[in-house]
């Protein structure tokens, strides 16, 4: 038992529910929230897409076709190594699997390159950005117009640039927000406008454009070489084994070279003619967009030639295959910055809190308002400064004058009667306006402006010797 007469036990009990650790105060819960992680931007990313792997892996949200890409790559290039490359490593070079599988990682890792990067997609503006250049626009057009109407236009569709000589149209994207850059177009899958914009492939389960369209050249390349080199030895495989068992034993011992056969023998035309396209494009340094389109055609008229084209093969494919590769534009896996309102600072540099309209135009007449003591003998002084002390601040309220009735004190009696108020005040000193404490001590609103406060103004003018000039101008000031 304790001396307090309760058990030694409860006790204790009553002492470890109190945590001597804890640095939250008094009236804090002891069960703290925990704040909610912030948000990545490819979490509230506006376009079509998927992410996966924390926003490493960008995709189109149809990627069904892609899947079954990589299934028909992964299908044939195994059953060949499985069931096609034994019998010809033995019969004619073990070079043969080992070339396979240099191709067959060359193309997975090209696929995969081309369809989890992010192609090139440009961010969309701002509202506020959004909004200033709709209003730029439009006072162009009332310009243009000579009309100054203030009611809502649509952007315009085109913006003509130079390139090169060339006259090149820059659309407004009406989702975007933005005029978009030369050869970006916006896709509707994925709902993006993409920098370079080549095409969508559904194949490969996202947009072509300026930063993977490199990786997408060398996919469908390297692709064509492994479908021609898995056909060829597919149907080597086939004949050697025929001239030894006949034709029909050779298709029953081994019917996973059939398979692979068919499969390669419909592929491969439309891969080695998508690769020999992009070739072209390539040398003359064109995209599919354009080329569809008919931009840079000789139709059109002989000035209409492609700005972008170097005049070179060799120039066209080094840029568009060995030239650096732009850094991504959108973030997505950045941090989304919450949003800070910031005040608007007033026109006379001074931050000014709760004044109103009159107040603040008292107080950009007469500076020296801005020093009126708000700070109480409780108060801790600001360091480096002088501060006004209780005698200040105890100052009684007198009735409110207005502002029309100071005129009435630039009298020359009513001077010298407030001039040897220095003695009074003997321990004051004269603050400037760039002295006034930081937030500035303006008047509380609603509070009138008294016969006491200007007599206590002129007070601390004449404290640093002021002449008499100086002090009527500040009354004059004081009254306007």
């Amino acid at each position: 038992m304790t001396p307090g007469g309760g058990s030694g036990p409860m006790k204790d009990c009553e002492y470890s529910q109190i945590s001597t650790h804890s640095s939250s105060s008094p009236m804090e819960s002891p069960h703290k929230k925990k704040k909610a992680a912030p948000k990545r931007k490819w979490e509230v990313f506006p376009g079509r897409n998927k992410f996966f792997c924390n926003g490493r892996i960008m995709m189109a949200r149809q990627t069904g076709v892609f899947y079954l890409t990589l299934v028909l790559i992964l299908v044939t290039s195994g059953l060949f190594f499985a069931f096609d490359c034994p019998y010809l490593s033995e019969k004619i070079t073990p070079a043969i699997p080992a070339i396979g599988g240099i191709l067959f990682f060359f193309v997975t890792g090209t696929l995969l390159r081309t369809s989890f990067s992010d192609p090139g997609v440009l961010p969309r503006a701002t509202p506020d950005e959004a909004a200033d250049l709709e209003r730029q626009i439009g006072n162009t057009e009332d310009i243009a117009n000579g009309s100054s109407s203030g009611g809502y236009r649509p952007p315009p569709r085109t913006k003509e640039v130079i390139i090169n000589g060339q006259t090149v149209k820059l659309k407004y994207c009406f989702t975007c927000k933005i005029f978009r850059p030369p050869r970006a177009s916006h896709c509707s899958l994925c709902d993006n406008c993409v920098e370079r914009f080549d095409h969508h492939c559904p194949w490969v389960g996202n947009c072509v454009g300026k930063r993977n369209y490199r990786f997408f050249y060398m996919f469908i390349l390297s692709l064509s070489f492994l479908t021609v080199f898995i056909f060829a030895f597919v149907i080597t495989h086939i004949i050697l084994r025929s001239q030894q068992t006949g034709f029909l034993n050779a298709l029953k011992d081994s019917p996973a070279s059939v398979l692979e056969a068919v499969v390669c023998f419909f592929s491969v035309w439309s891969i080695v003619g998508l690769s020999g396209f992009h070739t072209y494009l390539i040398s003359s340094n064109q995209t599919t967009n354009e080329d569809i389109k008919g931009s840079w055609s000789n139709k059109r008229g002989k000035e209409n030639y492609n700005p972008y084209s170097y005049g070179n093969i060799f120039t066209n494919c080094c840029a568009a295959l060995c030239g650096p590769i732009s850094p991504s534009l959108i973030d997505r896996r950045g941090f989304i910055q919450p949003d800070t309102p910031q005040p608007a600072a007033p026109s006379n540099g001074i931050t000014m809190y709760g004044a109103t309209q009159s107040q603040s135009n008292m107080a950009a007449a007469t500076p020296l308002l801005q020093s009126e003591p708000s700070i109480t003998s409780e108060e801790l002084p600001l360091p480096g400064k002088t501060t006004i002390g209780p005698p200040c601040a105890t100052l009684t309220l007198g009735q409110p004058t207005p502002p029309s009735s100071m005129p009435n004190l630039t009298s020359e009696t009513g001077l010298t009667d407030m001039i040897p108020l220095k003695e009074e005040h003997e321990g004051h000193q004269f603050l400037t306006p760039e002295e006034a404490p930081s937030p500035p001590g303006m008047l509380p609103a609603g509070s009138p402006i008294t016969h006491s406060h200007t007599m206590h103004i002129l007070s601390l003018a004449s404290q640093d010797s002021l002449h008499e000039d100086s002090v009527r101008g500040l009354v004059k000031l004081s009254s306007v």
